[in-house]
């Protein structure tokens, strides 16, 4: 196949387009700042038609991962840059691709799970979900999200490409034991003691597994009768509390201080990002990758938890490096 991943070169990119290549497929990166890959990667600015729609005509898939990181504080110069890097990137996808003669067979867009509402009591998926957006006593950054992945998923659906079938990628953190990744941040505070129970840790964590997530990813490229919303989210999220507790399990450890809410805020601050990454209830179960037939290889995080951390030592024992568990 020929698939070509807008937006390519941060961590869930690299993990698609490693895989891709590494079973023989031509992969093409379009990215803002090309790098020396084993596959091919293209210039693009993420807003503007250019050289680089060549590369999707006659392609068989695109993946758009196109969008400014999150993990930031969201001042009014990171978020128009949070919002207008997906919704550019898409609106130009979109038009590009209806003009093409032979356009990709597939468009896989990313979007995001925090678009459902904050929820503690009840799971959200594509069928019965509700949308977040001005919930009682959320706060604007909260309300900020979800304004961006409603604007997002707008972008998708605003020009009509009948020869191309699209899934809008509602997806929950992707963890991989690769660099600079989520996984990367919960297990440094789980082995230096401060992977505890933040806030209540009553709100729900929804998770999905580099291997599950590349496994959907094909799947949606494979089956021909899924369009819309797709979640990519494991079927077991579990509160904070329980997700911690497995983490510090997996690593060896008993030991993990509890974060309060206003230490989360202080501690957000001072790393420049926000709080709602952690705090707000994500309670998503894929339905539709189940009724299509879906299998997960990892549905549950315990097992999910040791496997990454077997992983994350593995690499670290190539790389010749050492730790103590406490």
């Amino acid at each position: 196949m020929r698939i070509v991943i807008p937006g390519g070169s941060g961590q869930v990119g690299h993990i698609l387009a490693r895989h891709f290549h590494g079973l023989g497929h031509d992969v093409t990166v379009l990215s803002r700042t090309p790098a020396s890959t084993p596959w091919q990667t293209v210039l693009w600015d993420g807003a503007n038609a250019g050289d680089w729609t060549a590369t999707l005509e006659g392609s068989d898939v695109c993946v758009n991962l196109a969008g400014r990181t999150v993990n930031c504080r969201y001042n009014p110069a990171n978020r128009a840059a949070i919002l207008n890097s997906r919704v550019d990137s898409t609106r130009i996808l979109g038009k590009v691709i209806a003009a093409l003669a032979r356009p990709p067979a597939v468009w896989l867009n990313a979007s995001t799970a925090t678009i459902y509402r904050h929820s503690l009591e009840r799971p959200n998926d594509e069928l019965t979900g509700i949308l977040g957006g001005n919930e009682p006593g959320a706060p604007n950054t909260w309300n900020f999200s979800i304004e961006v992945a409603r604007a997002w998923e707008a972008a998708f659906n605003e020009t009509p490409t009948p020869r191309t079938r699209k899934v809008a990628m509602r997806s929950a953190m992707t963890f991989s034991t690769d660099k600079g990744g989520v996984f990367a941040v919960f297990l440094s505070l789980a082995r230096r003691g401060l992977g505890g129970t933040v806030g209540s840790g009553r709100q729900y964590v929804s998770w999905i597994h580099d291997a599950d997530y590349i496994r959907a990813i094909e799947f949606l490229i494979a089956n021909d009768s899924l369009s819309g919303p797709v979640n990519l989210a494991s079927p077991n999220p579990l509160p904070n509390r329980d997700f911690q507790r497995a983490l510090r399990e997996a690593w060896g450890t008993n030991t993990g201080l509890p974060t309060t809410k206003w230490m989360i805020e202080v501690g957000t601050f001072l790393m420049r990002t926000e709080s709602e990454l952690v705090l707000k209830s994500r309670r998503v179960i894929p339905t539709r990758l189940l009724q299509a037939g879906f299998k997960f290889e990892q549905p549950t995080w315990p097992e999910a938890a040791r496997e990454l951390v077997c992983r994350w030592r593995a690499h670290k024992l190539v790389k010749g490096q050492s730790w103590v568990v406490q």
